[in-house]
């Protein structure tokens, strides 16, 4: 082997791992998971946490009237140990995919019996599967107080919470 090529070959194995060690620590939207307690049902929140980064996210990135994977990567999955309820609908305990169709003023939340999927298909059209739709809830959409640069996720007592740039909405969940 001549020594020319065995250099060639030497840096292109220096530049593979080094590029792929820089695109392993940047994490575009990591993983997150937000935990709590609701009327005695351990509910949790796994999502992956985009950030804003200058962008236009709803109405935007994410636009109004249109299904969204309410996080990135997998879709966001909540799960519950026991029985509660979402609004005025009850909900098995169990792990569902939660699904949003953001809009000016209100959003509407859908919880999806699918669980594991990818949150888009090519194109950035929802996975969504509507016949395994289990519930919909409509709720009012509030400025946050701040920006939000990261998508969050929080179980309060009154249910869970879903801010990201300047937008909040409360799921109801009892």
């Amino acid at each position: 082997m001549n020594t020319k090529k065995l250099k060639v070959g030497l840096m292109s194995l220096v530049l593979l791992f080094t590029s792929t060690s820089i695109f392993a620590q940047t994490k575009p939207s990591p993983a997150e998971t937000a935990k709590g307690t609701i009327n005695g049902a351990n509910i949790s929140v796994s999502y992956s946490s985009p950030a804003v980064k200058g962008r236009k996210i709803f109405g935007g990135l994410v636009p109004y009237d249109q299904v969204w994977r309410a996080g990135a990567n997998e879709a966001t999955v909540f799960t519950t140990d026991k029985q509660v309820m979402i609004g005025r609908t009850p909900l098995a305990a169990g792990s569902y995919s939660i699904y949003a169709i953001p809009g000016e003023k209100s959003w509407k939340i859908i919880f999806n019996s699918q669980t594991g999927q990818w949150g888009t298909a090519k194109g950035g059209v929802s996975t969504r599967v509507p016949e395994k739709d289990v519930t919909t809830i409509e709720v009012k959409s509030s400025k946050t107080a701040a920006l939000e640069e990261r998508l969050k996720y929080e179980v309060t007592p009154k249910g869970i919470v879903l801010a990201w740039e300047n937008q909040s909405v409360l799921i109801p969940v009892k």
